[in-house]
Order: structure tokens, then C-alpha cells, then sequence
């Protein structure tokens, strides 16, 4: 009878405490691994930087392309542009232009 009762008062404590462990263990590898854990909150930091960088670089390269269609439209004129083609269309040259005549090919 001593010998139960001192077993029972010693098994029991350690089997709540190993039980206790067993769950607060699970809840801890859950905060670190589980699907909402701080390893998934480190990979989806990553990913959301680098989706930043790639929005920036389609950022300006649709800047760049936007720029390129606005010199297109009659709205907006490049005057450089405009000349340009004036004087190719008119057969015309600026007075500080350099013009060098070749002979046609025979």
C-alpha cells in the first residue's frame, strides 16, 4: 500500500508534467513553423521585397514605354523630332548643318 500511494504521488506529477511540456511544445513549434508562424512571416517579408523590386523595374519600364507613345501622339510633340522630319520631308538643311554629298553608286 506505501508503495502505491508513493508510485501514485510520484508518477502523476511527472505525467502532468510531461503532458504540460508535450503541449506547450507543440504550440511553440507551431509559433515558429506553422503556417502563420515567424519562419512563414520571414518568407513572406522575401518575397513581398523582391515583388517590390520587380513592380519598380515594370514601374519604369512602363514609364519609358508611356513616353515613347506620347512622342507618337499629336498631343505632345518633340520638337527636335518634328524638325527632324521637316527637314527630311522638305529637303531642307539648317545652316549649321554638315551635309557630305556622295557619289551614286554604278
Amino acid at each position: 500500500m506505501v508503495v502505491r500511494t508513493r508510485l501514485r504521488g510520484i508518477l502523476f506529477p511527472l505525467m502532468l508534467y510531461c503532458v504540460a511540456g508535450g503541449i506547450g511544445s507543440y504550440f511553440v513549434w507551431h509559433a515558429i513553423n506553422g503556417e502563420r508562424g515567424l519562419k512563414t512571416n520571414d518568407e513572406y517579408e522575401r518575397s513581398i521585397t523582391m515583388l517590390r523590386g520587380e513592380y519598380a523595374a515594370v514601374q519604369s519600364e512602363r514609364a519609358q514605354w508611356q513616353h515613347r507613345i506620347d512622342l507618337m501622339r499629336g498631343e505632345t510633340i518633340d520638337r527636335d523630332l518634328l524638325e527632324e522630319e521637316a527637314r527630311v520631308l522638305l529637303d531642307r538643311v539648317h545652316k549649321n548643318d554638315l551635309v557630305v554629298f556622295l557619289s551614286p553608286r554604278r
